[in-house]
């Protein structure tokens, strides 16, 4: 049996463009960014003389897109580019990026054109802050799309059945090297007590994978006259929206309360374990997300990592986590805490290096839809779309 790729297809609802495309997910790797690539393909009957083109965008939204305050739109680009790709400005050939590209000509005939998108190194990753159930404004997001449509010029109108839009995700996996493993640790003094309480907590590496546990362990030497009654330790994620506002929230994403306690003049030792998960957290309000929590690919949100010279405010949102450990501690006029930061990184691990078969792969079409929860509402990435059927497959080749 040949070794199967699978291709994603959309087509819009008149049926004069179609796009087709090898994968959905961009990765990012600090240094370079994966390119886009794809297929178009035109019915040039259909078109009644119009042009094709092809845009990529990435769109910063905050709110609904119907929402002003003070003239400020709650909506903005922060970067778009269009191609023409029909009537084609160059030889097919040339346009060929990929080898998918090259199938998928072979294939589709000679009203199939290529596109092709290169990232500028100054945008964010895909992030989208996570609404309440009852919610059904637009969330807060970070999103890049592909949008293919058929009009007399770049600028004229384009009615929707005549476009197609499909959302794409740009993704970052954990750097290749290794940092140093943080460990933070405080002395806190207390009145009425002549020595001190002494904490520290450390993890074993600084860069967690999504799925992973995380160890933290607490060295607790309680020098003081005090007793701490309580240990609760956390991993909180943080999200600075930067872009419109300053909003920062702080969401404890993974969260134990052990109960421990360390009386004084006594000593502790001990490894706590947490796991950070969507799954836990598909309930709460604006918790950060790699995409949409419709898609059951999603889950929290990647660590940010910013190039250098890259200002944070063209980002929009930025993504960090920390363990929190914090201690309660009882007196005669009430309890007190003392609190650990302790920051780390939570993201992809690079998969491996995928080798290409020199053999022809078969190309298995699949309409252009993430795998949606149960009980969900059905996204079609653009009102007027279809996707997939009978009566948008590809021309059988000869």
């Amino acid at each position: 049996m040949s070794p199967k790729n699978v291709v994603f297809k959309k087509i819009c609802k008149d049926k004069s463009v179609a796009v087709y495309m090898g994968k959905r997910d961009f990765v990012d790797r600090v240094d370079s960014v994966e390119p886009v690539d794809g297929i178009i393909l035109v019915d040039p009957g259909a078109l009644q003389g119009r042009k094709v083109f092809v845009t990529l965008s990435c769109t910063f939204r905050y709110g609904r897109d119907d929402v002003n305050v003070l003239g400020i739109a709650f909506r903005r680009e922060l970067y778009v580019s269009t191609r023409q790709v029909y009537p084609p400005l160059q030889d097919r050939d040339r346009g060929i990026h990929s080898r998918t590209q090259a199938q998928l000509l072979r294939k589709l005939g000679e009203c199939a054109f290529p596109f092709f998108f290169e990232f500028p190194d100054n945008l964010p990753c895909s992030v989208a802050m996570q609404p309440a159930p009852h919610d059904v404004d637009k969330q807060c997001a970070v999103e890049f799309e592909i949008r293919a449509f058929s009009a007399e010029s770049p600028d004229a109108k384009v009615h929707k059945r005549s476009s197609v839009t499909l959302t794409i995700r740009k993704v970052q996996f954990a750097p290749e090297s290794e940092g140093v493993a943080p460990s933070v640790e405080t002395t806190k003094d207390f009145v009425m007590s002549e020595k001190p309480l002494h904490v520290k907590a450390s993890l074993d590496k600084e860069v967690y994978y999504h799925g992973e546990p995380i160890t933290v362990h607490v060295s607790v030497t309680n020098s003081s006259s005090k007793n701490v009654k309580n240990i609760i330790v956390s991993v909180d994620q943080i999200t600075n929206v930067v872009l419109y506002c300053n909003d920062s929230y702080v969401k404890s994403v993974a969260i134990e309360e052990y109960g421990d306690s360390v009386s004084a003049g006594a000593t502790l030792q001990k490894t706590y374990t947490l796991l950070p998960l969507l799954a836990n957290n598909r309930e709460r309000r604006c918790i950060a997300l790699d995409g949409k929590l419709k898609h059951e690919d999603t889950n929290l949100a990647s660590s940010s990592i910013v190039k250098e010279g890259v200002l944070k405010e063209v980002l929009g949102i930025l993504v960090s986590y920390r363990v929190l450990v914090k201690l309660i501690v009882g007196g005669s006029l009430g309890s007190s805490e003392v609190a650990l930061e302790v920051p780390f990184k939570l993201m992809h691990p690079k998969p491996d290096a995928v080798k290409e078969s020199e053999e022809e792969e078969e190309v298995v079409f699949q309409e252009f839809q993430r795998s949606y929860l149960k009980g969900m509402m059905e996204d079609n990435d653009g009102e007027g779309n279809v996707s997939g059927g009978e009566d948008v497959a590809p021309p059988t080749e000869k």
